[in-house]
C-alpha cells in the first residue's frame, strides 16, 4: 500500500516528522517498507508565464521568450522546447537555480542570444511527465510561486507492508484512523453533503447469492462527460500511489479505493440488458475480462450479470463487453461488499490479481458502501457532470460482530502492566471498539472493519500497540535459581558431538521431512508418516532413519570433488506407535574414501566396516557392545552387523547395499552406523583402582572351530566366567588354510593376568586357562594341536 504522506495529513496530522510517522506505523504493526521523496531536491523554481516568443536568429529549433516570474520585469530566456508559446505557464528555473544533478543555472549567452534561466520540462525537474517538452501548469497557476508548494513536491512517498489480518488499512480512511488512535489526534473527513437526484431511473438489483454478496448498491448516472480531464490533484495522489490515470471515471473508482479502501466499478449502461443480478456462474459460463483475456468459470465464481449475460467477474474484475470506453456518456456505478471467503483464490486461481480481489479476499467494511458510493457520485458528477439517478440496494447475509471477552487481570500478566480498566476502555474506544465492563473484563465488540478481532489475545495485542511496544518495561525476570544436578552416568550432548568430531568427522544438518523413497529405499518403510502440507514434493514425509540424509549428503561433497568424507549427525527420527508418534533421537555416521588423508608414508587403503566398528567401540567405551549379523534394507547382506548393548540392540553397523551403490551413483560403498543416542550418552561410573606392582602373565591361545561358530559368542563366553586374576581377553589372529580342514578356522587369543597383591602362581595361571578351554569346548572349539 503507497500512499503520499501529504494526502495522509490532509485526514490527520499529529505533527510528527516522516521518520517518526514511519516509526510509529512499523511500532504498531504496520510495517514501512520505504520511503521515497515525490521529487528530488531542487530549488529556485517558480511558475512562470511565456508572454512574448520570438524565432531565435542563429538557430533554427530555438526560440527567445520573455516570461513573467513575478518580479515585475520580464526575464528573456532561450528555450528549445518543441511546446512553447505565449500565453503558457511553466516551471522557469531563475538564475541561481540548482537543478537535481547538481545542474546549476547561470546567465549564458545561447547562439549569441543571452539568456537568464531555463524553462524545464517534468524530466528535468525529476517528475514523472508523459509530455514531450515543458511540464505545462494550469491556467490558474499563481505566476512567481514555488513550483515545489504549487506542485506539493515537498512530500514523501510511503509504502506500508499490510499483513493480511489488516485490510482495514488498504485505504487512506484506515490509515488515518490508526494513526489517530496511535497518536490521539482527530480524523478529518471529506465533507459529504446530500445528493440532488434528478432522474427517476433505477435497475433493479437481485442477489441470487445472498450469502457471497452481503450487500449490493448501483445507481444509474446519465450524461457524464467521459473526456472530462483528471484534476491534477487527483492525478498526482493516484501516481503516487502507483497508479496511473486512465480516464476521469476509472480514475475516480480508483481514487475511491485508495482513499476508502471500498472497491468500485463503473459499467457502460447502454452495454447492459435490464437489471442486475449477483450469481454463482453457470457450468461452463465464459467471460472476457477488462485484461482482454476470455477466462472459463468455475462454478464457485461469483459473476455479476445482467438479464442475458455475466458483465463482471464480482470483487476481480469488470468484463470486456460492459467496460467504459471514450463514447460512454450514461454509467451504472457499483458498490458492493463480497465475503471474503467467496472472492479468496479465484483471481490466484485464474492466474492473476487485482486490487479489488486483494481487498476483498482480506476484507472489506461491509457499512462503507453508501459512503463510498455518495462520494465517488460526487465526484463524477464534480469532474464528469451527469445527472444521478436513485440508489438501488439488496442486501444479504453480512457478517456478525459477536463481542470478543478481555480480562483486564490477563492483559496486565501477559504485557507485564498495570494498566486500570478505565485506561483500556479509552484504548478501545481510540479503535472505535464498542467495549462493556463488568467484573474484571470487558467485552468488546470490534467493529465492521476489524474481521482479525476474534479472540482475547487479538485484544491483548490492540493494548499492546496502543501502550505502545517501546513503552513497555523489559524488567528482567525474578525467579529462584537452582543448579541442575549432572549425574557421572549422563554423558553431554556438546561432549559426544566433541567426541565424535575428535574422531575426524564434520558434523551436518539434514531435513527431518524426505523423499518418500528414501524411506522405502533405507528403511524398507513402505508407510511413511506423511506430511499434510509439504514444503516441496521430494520432502513429503517424515524420517524414520538418518542414514538417507547421510547418502545425501555424501552424493553433494562427491559431486563437489571430495574424495575422502567422514561425516555424522544428531537428530531425532519419527516412528509410529499406534495413533502416536515416537521421535527418538540417533546418532548417525558415515565414512568414505581412504582411511587416512593422503601422504607419503602410508600405503591408501579404502575404509571398511572394521574402521568404523572401531570409531562406535571408542564412542561407547569404557562400555563393550557385541555385534550381530544382521539383515538390514540399507545395508550389505553380508557386511552387516546389529549392535548390542547390555542385552540390548541399540543399533546397526555396515557397508552400505550394493542396489542403493547403483543407484545413487556412488564409486564405491560408504560405511555408515546408526546407533540410539541415548545409550551412547549413559555411562558407567568411573571407578578408580590401585596400579598392580607385579608382572602380568599373558598366554595365547589357538581354537579352531567350525565356521559358524562365532568369535564374538566365545568372546562373550569367556568374560562371563568372571575368572580371578584375568584382566583381559581378546582375539589377535584369524587363520584358515593349511593344516585345517575345509570349513574350519583357528581363532587366536591372548589372555591376559595380574594380581593387584601377589604373583600369580602357575597354579592360577593353568587353572584359569584350562577353564577358558572347557568353555570353549562347550562352544564347539577345541585346542590346536
Amino acid at each position: 500500500m503507497k500512499f503520499s504522506e501529504n494526502w495522509l495529513k490532509s485526514w490527520v496530522n499529529p505533527g510528527l516528522s516522516t521518520e517518526q510517522l514511519t516509526y510509529l506505523l512499523t511500532m504498531a504493526g504496520l510495517e514501512v517498507e520505504s520511503t521515497e521523496a515525490a521529487a528530488p531536491v531542487f530549488t529556485g523554481v517558480v511558475v512562470g508565464e511565456v508572454k512574448t516568443v520570438r524565432k531565435h536568429e542563429n538557430a533554427d529549433r530555438l526560440r527567445v521568450t520573455e516570461v513573467d516570474v513575478g518580479t515585475g520585469a520580464l526575464v528573456q530566456i532561450v528555450c528549445g522546447a518543441p511546446n512553447v508559446a505565449e500565453g503558457v505557464k511553466v516551471p522557469c528555473a531563475l538564475s541561481g537555480a540548482l537543478l537535481p544533478g547538481d545542474f546549476k543555472i547561470k546567465p549564458t549567452k545561447m547562439r549569441g542570444v543571452e539568456s537568464n534561466g531555463m524553462l524545464c520540462s517534468g524530466k528535468e525537474l525529476g517528475i514523472p511527465d508523459e509530455v514531450d517538452g515543458l511540464l505545462l501548469l494550469p491556467a490558474d497557476a499563481p505566476v512567481g510561486a514555488s513550483i515545489r508548494d504549487y506542485l506539493d513536491l515537498d512530500d514523501t512517498v510511503i509504502e506500508l507492508k499490510i499483513t493480511p489480518n489488516r485490510a482495514d488499512c488498504l485505504g487512506m480512511r484506515g490509515i488515518a484512523r490508526e494513526v489517530a488512535a496511535l497518536t490521539g489526534s482527530s480524523v478529518s473527513m471529506p465533507a459529504l453533503s446530500p445528493l440532488a437526484v434528478t432522474l427517476d431511473e433505477q435497475r433493479s438489483v437481485t442477489l441470487a447469492a445472498d450469502q457471497a454478496c452481503g450487500r449490493y448498491l448501483g445507481r444509474v448516472i446519465r450524461g457524464v462527460n467521459q473526456a472530462a480531464p483528471t484534476p491534477d490533484w487527483m492525478k498526482t495522489r493516484l501516481l503516487r500511489a502507483g497508479l496511473r490515470s486512465i480516464s476521469a471515471i476509472v480514475d475516480i473508482t480508483n481514487y475511491i479505493l485508495l482513499e476508502q479502501g471500498q472497491p468500485l466499478h463503473a459499467f457502460d449502461l447502454a452495454k447492459l440488458d435490464g437489471g442486475i443480478t449477483v450469481r454463482m456462474a453457470a457450468a461452463g459460463e465464459t467471460l472476457t475480462l477488462l485484461n482482454g483475456k476470455e477466462q472459463m468459470l468455475d462454478a464457485d465464481m461469483l459473476v455479476i450479470a445482467d438479464a442475458s449475460k455475466a458483465v463482471a467477474l464480482a470483487g476481480i474484475m469488470g468484463g470486456a463487453n460492459s467496460e467504459v470506453d471514450d463514447t460512454t456518456q450514461d454509467i451504472f456505478l457499483e458498490s458492493a461488499f463480497f465475503a471474503p471467503e467467496a472472492i479468496a483464490g479465484r483471481a490466484r486461481r485464474l492466474g492473476f490479481s487485482s486490487d479489488a480481489s486483494f481487498r476483498y479476499e482480506r476484507g472489506v467494511d461491509f457499512t462503507l458502501q453508501a459512503e463510498a458510493m455518495e462520494r465517488a457520485s460526487a465526484l463524477i458528477v464534480q469532474i464528469c457532470g451527469g445527472q444521478l439517478g436513485p440508489v438501488s440496494e439488496a442486501v444479504g447475509q453480512l457478517p456478525a460482530r459477536a463481542p470478543v471477552s478481555v480480562r483486564v487481570a490477563r492483559v496486565n500478566q501477559v504485557l507485564g502492566l498495570a494498566l486500570a480498566a478505565d485506561d483500556m476502555a479509552a484504548m478501545f474506544a481510540r479503535l472505535g471498539f464498542v467495549a462493556e465492563y463488568q467484573d474484571g473484563r470487558f467485552a468488546v465488540t470490534p467493529p465492521s472493519f476489524r474481521f482479525d478481532i476474534a479472540i482475547e489475545e487479538d485484544l491483548i495485542e490492540e493494548v499492546a500497540r496502543l501502550f505502545g511496544y517501546d513503552n513497555i518495561p523489559s524488567d528482567a525476570p525474578l525467579s529462584a535459581s537452582h543448579m541442575l544436578a549432572q549425574p557421572e552416568t549422563r554423558c553431554p550432548r556438546s561432549e559426544m558431538r566433541r567426541r565424535v568430531a575428535g574422531r575426524e568427522y564434520q558434523e551436518i544438518v539434514s531435513y527431518a521431512f524426505v523423499d518418500s523413497s528414501w524411506e522405502q529405499d533405507f528403511a524398507a518403510n513402505a508407510a511413511p508418516i506423511k506430511l499434510i502440507n509439504p514444503i516441496a514434493s521430494q520432502m513429503s514425509v517424515m524420517r524414520s532413519t538418518l542414514m538417507g540424509g547421510l547418502v545425501d549428503t555424501l552424493v553433494a561433497n562427491l559431486n563437489r570433488k571430495q574424495s575422502r568424507v567422514r561425516i555424522f549427525e544428531i537428530a531425532r527420527v519419527f516412528l509410529r506407535d499406534g495413533e502416536q508418534v515416537n521421535q527418538p533421537e540417533r546418532l548417525a555416521a558415515l565414512a568414505y574414501g581412504s582411511r587416512a588423508p593422503e601422504q607419503w608414508s602410508q600405503k591408501a587403503e579404502r575404509v571398511d566396516f572394521y574402521d568404523l566398528k572401531a570409531d562406535l567401540e571408542a564412542l561407547l567405551a569404557p562400555r563393550v557392545a557385541s555385534f550381530r549379523k544382521v539383515s538390514h534394507p540399507a545395508l550389505h547382506p553380508g557386511r552387516a552387523a546389529e549392535v548390542v548393548l547390555d542385552g540390548q540392540v541399540i543399533g546397526v553397523l555396515g557397508e552400505l547395499h550394493p542396489q542403493w551403490v547403483q543407484k545413487y551413483d556412488l564409486p564405491a560403498a560408504p560405511v555408515l552406523f546408526e546407533v540410539a543416542l541415548d545409550a551412547l550418552l549413559t555411562r558407567a561410573v568411573v571407578k578408580g583402582q590401585p596400579v598392580s606392582r607385579f608382572q602380568p602373565v599373558r598366554r595365547d591361545l589357538a581354537l579352531v572351530m567350525d565356521e559358524s561358530v562365532e568369535a564374538g559368542s566365545l568372546l562373550a563366553a569367556f568374560q562371563a566366567l568372571v575368572l580371578p586374576g584375568v584382566t583381559g581377553i581378546g582375539l589377535f589372529d584369524v587363520y584358515r588354510g593349511k593344516g585345517l580342514e575345509e570349513g574350519k578356522k583357528s581363532l587366536a587369543f591372548k589372555v591376559l593376568m595380574q594380581d593387584t597383591a601377589k604373583t600369580l602362581t602357575d597354579a592360577e595361571v593353568d587353572a584359569a586357562v584350562q577353564a577358558i578351554i572347557d568353555c570353549a569346548a562347550l562352544q564347539g572349539a577345541s585346542l590346536r594341536l
